[in-house]
């Protein structure tokens, strides 16, 4: 599936990072991904993005569409004439905007749950939760610090921003094949945060990752980031 190249303005980011058990992430990756370890550990997450003035390149911003979106992403790797490539596996996308959800895995790639997000922000205090249409729940409460979180398996902010930056290319399942979407953001800029309160259903859902296989990591901010997305041949 390939798109004009699609230009706006990340309003918001949130990635909530966490750490899985290689031998549970392997079992929903398919084939040709396969989960990206880091210090014995595969990472799992989730992107909570507030996307504003959203169109094709070169329009103007007031024709674009604003949107609060969720991500659940695995950090993969997989094998491509001769090189090893990264990237994330986007099993599911959930969506506040209703085209986005009629229009995905049609048009835009991946298909897209309908969500009902409730967000509320206020001097760096953030609580964001969701509801999709197929029941799947997500939550978090957090608020900007200065310190990294010094118990991630990533040690420093710069090696987690180093490694998120890395997997800017995703793909989405779709029908029998996958869709490819890279993000260039026009720089590359993140904080750490402080997590009170996160919940994925998605996560916490025993049948696919047994107790105590997922263990929440940290998490990070962005804002105010111009970027654009780009298709990318599908698999």
């Amino acid at each position: 599936m390939r798109i004009p190249t699609i230009h706006g303005y990340i309003d918001r980011r949130i990635l909530i990072n966490f750490s899985a058990d290689p031998s549970a992430v392997e079992k929903i990756v398919p084939f040709p991904f396969r989960p990206k370890i880091y210090k014995g550990r595969a990472i799992v997450g989730i992107c909570l993005i507030r996307l504003k003035h959203i169109k094709p390149k070169g329009f103007p911003d007031f024709i674009g569409v604003n949107s609060e979106n969720g991500a659940h992403r695995i950090a993969v790797e997989w094998d491509e004439n001769g090189e090893t490539k990264t990237g994330v596996f986007i099993p599911r996308r959930d969506t506040s905007l209703k085209l986005n959800a009629l229009v995905g895995g049609r048009i835009f790639p991946g298909k897209h749950y309908y969500a009902k997000f409730n967000v509320e922000e206020n001097d760096g205090n953030f609580h964001i939760d969701f509801k999709s249409s197929d029941d799947t729940i997500t939550s978090i409460d957090a608020t900007e610090t200065v310190e990294f979180r010094d118990t991630s398996i990533f040690e420093t902010l710069n090696n987690a921003s180093t490694f998120f930056e890395n997997g800017d290319l995703g793909y989405s399942p779709n029908k029998n094949k996958f869709d490819g979407l890279r993000l260039k953001a026009y720089k590359w800029e993140v904080r750490p945060l402080d997590v009170l309160n996160v919940k994925s259903s998605f996560f916490e859902n025993e049948a696919v990752f047994p107790k105590g296989s997922v263990t929440f990591d940290n998490a990070l901010l962005m804002t105010n980031i111009e970027h654009e997305w780009k298709s990318e041949t599908d698999k």
